[in-house]
């Protein structure tokens, strides 16, 4: 099926271990001037340094427009503090924060806390999709004009406008309301990585926006047929999911292909897809799939970030603008806005609202 809708495109800004924010600050306002829709940085338990949550935190004051994305592991963590920290990044970028859910499956990592040893995958990402789910609903706790700042009467906030949660999940629960007020899009974006089998089911159905790696269009479409499938159970709208292909990007120090003949198409190893080739060549594979309705955009994590992402930006990004396939500025001033994603409403206003007029 053809592509009908906006090309969406994003890069990773991790790499070797930093214990400064001064490079991912440059690398982020690298990506801003390519009009990206937004930026992740990988983290676990296992990395030293800052968490990437933190470092992002300190990324946003120095960027306007792009979206920051960091890595939230749901295991070992608790839900409430999580959902809280990804709240408080939306606020501080003004809108513009996302949230990669993924999971911690090494006993070393289970060591560094020592209040259980490490668990199967299947039930870690269950407890994943239960946390983007309470996640979800700490946010819609407070309705958007729950805060009243009157300073007269000292009231602060509207209580019959903040709503209670008692939520069970396999191995926490969660009360609320929150202790933030609801982020400025609503609902911080939730990325999760559905390649594998155990994360498609709660990337499907809590997710806004999935990467899957695949060595080919086809395997893409799948992937990306399968999972709008699965929302689609769920009752969401499957157009609404957006699905991009993640590649690791090796773009040399050539314009094209650093072989002749070499076979531009990523080549897949385990979780990882591969591309190797010059930028050029990148952008004709990211317009061949994305015409194809293969997917709807691209996750980019350059081998070498400092090379490889300015050769993404004033490179293959470029050239996709030159042809008219890729924006040249950002749509409006959240990350939502950028992948054309609608603001949530929060669930429980509706049901006060309904109960005050029956």
């Amino acid at each position: 099926m053809p592509a009908t809708g906006a090309l969406h495109l994003a890069a990773e800004i991790g790499g070797p271990p930093r214990y400064d924010a001064r490079s991912h600050v440059a690398l982020a306002r690298l990506a801003e001037e390519g009009a990206l829709d937004y930026v992740t940085l990988a983290d676990s338990f296992a990395r030293p340094g800052p968490d990437a949550l933190s470092v992002l935190a300190r990324v946003a004051p120095d960027t306007r427009r792009i979206g920051l994305v960091p890595t939230v592991t749901t295991t070992h963590t608790e839900p409430f503090h999580v959902s809280s920290a990804v709240a408080t990044l939306d606020w501080v970028s003004k809108g513009r924060a996302g949230w990669y859910v993924d999971v911690s499956a090494t006993e070393t990592e289970a060591r560094l806390f020592g209040r259980r040893t490490a668990g199967p995958a299947a039930a870690l990402w269950q407890e994943a999709g239960e946390v983007a789910d309470a996640g979800a609903r700490l946010w819609d706790s407070w309705e958007d004009d729950a805060e009243i700042r009157d300073a007269a009467t000292g009231r602060f906030v509207d209580r019959e406008k903040l709503h209670h949660v008692d939520f069970h999940g396999s191995t926490f629960s969660v009360r609320g309301p929150a202790i933030v007020p609801r982020p400025p899009q609503g609902r911080p974006v939730v990325v999760i990585d559905g390649t594998g089998d155990l994360a498609r089911e709660p990337a499907a159905r809590h997710a806004d926006v999935v990467h899957v790696r695949a060595a080919s269009a086809a395997q893409a479409a799948a992937l990306r047929d399968d999972l709008r499938s699965r929302a689609a159970a769920y009752g969401r709208d499957p157009a609404g999911l957006k699905v991009l292909a993640a590649l690791t990007v090796d773009l040399g120090e050539a314009e094209t292909a650093p072989e002749p003949g070499l076979d531009s198409a990523p080549q897949r190893s385990g979780r990882e897809s591969y591309f190797r080739g010059g930028p050029v060549d990148l952008a004709e594979l990211i317009t061949g799939w994305h015409r194809g309705g293969a997917v709807d955009g691209f996750h980019l994590t350059p081998i070498r970030p400092e090379r490889d992402l300015e050769r993404i930006v004033n490179g293959t990004v470029a050239l996709l603008q030159h042809r008219s396939l890729f924006r040249t500025f950002h749509p409006g001033g959240t990350l939502r806005e950028h992948l054309g994603l609608g603001r949530p409403a929060s669930r429980y206003a509706p049901a006060r609202i309904s109960g005050a007029t029956s």
